[in-house]
């Protein structure tokens, strides 16, 4: 197991030093030095992941509960750290705390950064920024659909039965499912990139955009984010981060039926609802607190709760300016999340509506102790262990928080910022709030200790929390 284990590890850190080559590229062009640092990068990376893959290569176990946990904590954990190697050669002078960050931000799309002077640096560190969020959000979806259903995350294997990646998938092989899988997540990079190019974008800009949006990523070539941009780009960027957080299987089986009512996921409406709601709500209030006009403000209100909500991260104005209420809303928004099966990150839609079924028929309990009551997930029965992992994920959640949030106002952060900055981590949302991390800042002042707690809740986040818990029980190493 440990032996297959390091042999996955390393075909994926030889994709990663493969796509290094491309920023490599870029930066030749742009004549800058800094194309040596990603040649280096390759190389370093890519002889001892040859090496590892050619030393390891024997015949896989049969999938396991443990072989699960295990590869999906190491893949993880090696690539962050692999991705960090171009950040700590290239010429800003990242120390590696920095690096760590950067790379574990980009792989998880969770868009923190401590980079500053955006405008100015070379296409390559901007390109492989990009890149990290593009190839993590593509390993996002890979890992929602295909891996956490079978270990029982948070509830992730009623999704899966929803869904019906099973019986009735369009696909009837693995490897026809991953191939339309790969080609629906190109081509919605390519039609984003086109979008944003029509709108006025730069190739270069359009390109590093798309990869950021269609992963729910949220980082930009730009100090003012997406505020650089003018309201038709900030609609497409819209369109696209709801297409990001949507669950991709369901957008597969309407393509290849031609039917569209085969797209149906209760998530679908639920998340549309939910950003239609917080839209609605913040565009009111945003007209009583400032004197913009009401479109600027609707569509700033769409775009920044889209932002939040899909845990994209983009910003295109500091809405904490809008007054208390509307920053409430948006750290609830902040705790939502996407649909399952898609690049999103947070707590998840289905967890929502399984959350809410549960409170629904806790309550009928109570008035009728005798009566028998079902818990629905759309068309399917919730089984009893499913809403047990979505409550243990929840008080996981929950303890997490608090500990991160401990961990930050240890190292001298204020309540605010520890608060939101261990919550944007744990959900992969990006911005927090306050002066330092907030819409308008980033994470650059904050002490290194500060920046490995982030990044450790970041991992755990994207990972679902409990993926990476259980490797700390002694029950799981027992043989």
């Amino acid at each position: 197991m440990i032996l297959a284990t390091a042999y996955i590890c390393g075909l994926f850190n030889l994709i990663l030093a493969a796509a290094m080559l491309i920023p490599m590229v870029a930066d030749l062009f742009a004549e800058n030095l800094d194309w040596q640092s990603f040649l280096g990068s390759a190389l370093i990376v890519g002889l001892p992941s040859l090496l590892l893959v050619i030393s390891t290569r024997r015949t896989m176990p049969p999938f396991s509960l443990r072989f699960g946990f295990l590869l999906v904590n190491a893949v993880w954990f090696s690539t962050s750290i692999v991705a960090a190697v171009p950040f700590v050669l290239s010429g800003q002078g990242l120390s590696f705390a920095d690096a760590v960050f950067e790379a574990t931000s980009g792989i998880t799309t969770t868009g923190s950064t401590v980079l500053s002077g955006l405008d100015s640096l070379p296409p390559g560190i901007l390109l492989w920024r990009s890149l990290t969020q593009w190839l993590g959000g593509l390993g996002i979806i890979a890992m929602g659909l295909l891996l956490l259903p079978f270990l029982r995350v948070g509830g992730m294997q009623v999704y899966k039965m929803e869904s019906s990646i099973q019986s009735d998938s369009p696909y009837s092989r693995f490897t026809q499912f991953s191939a339309a899988l790969l080609w629906l997540y190109l081509v919605l990079s390519v039609c984003c990139a086109v979008a944003y190019w029509a709108t006025g974008m730069s190739v270069f800009d359009a390109i590093n955009h798309a990869m950021s949006t269609i992963s729910t990523g949220g980082y930009s070539t730009h100090d003012a984010s997406m505020g650089h941009f003018g309201p038709a780009t900030l609609a497409v960027g819209i369109v696209f981060m709801i297409a990001g957080a949507l669950p991709f299987v369901a957008i597969l089986r309407a393509l290849v039926t031609g039917k569209l009512r085969d797209a149906w996921e209760i998530q679908i409406p639920v998340l549309l609802s939910i950003l239609g709601i917080f839209t609605l709500v913040i565009t009111l209030a945003g007209l009583f607190e400032t004197d913009r006009e009401s479109y600027d403000i609707l569509i700033h209100a769409a775009f920044n709760i889209t932002s939040v909500v899909t845990t994209t991260g983009f910003a295109s104005t500091d809405y904490t300016l809008w007054g208390p209420f509307v920053i409430a809303l948006f750290l609830v928004g902040t705790f939502l999340g996407g649909a399952a099966g898609s690049t999103s990150g947070g707590f998840k839609t289905y967890r929502l509506i399984i959350l809410y079924q549960s409170l629904r028929v806790g309550l009928k309990e109570l008035i009728y102790p005798n009566g028998v009551f079902i818990m629905r997930y759309g068309r399917t029965d919730v089984p009893g262990h499913a809403a047990r992992s979505v409550g243990l994920f929840m008080a996981a959640f929950v303890l997490i928080l608090l500990a991160g949030t401990l961990g930050l106002a240890a190292t001298g952060l204020d309540l605010v910022t520890a608060f939101t900055g261990a919550l944007t981590a744990l959900t992969n949302v990006g911005p927090g709030l306050g002066e330092l991390i907030g819409p308008a800042g980033n994470f650059s002042s904050l002490s290194d200790p500060a920046k490995w707690i982030l990044s450790a809740a970041m991992l755990l986040g994207r990972l679902e929390i409990l993926t990476v818990m259980v490797l700390f029980t002694p029950a799981f190493w027992r043989t």
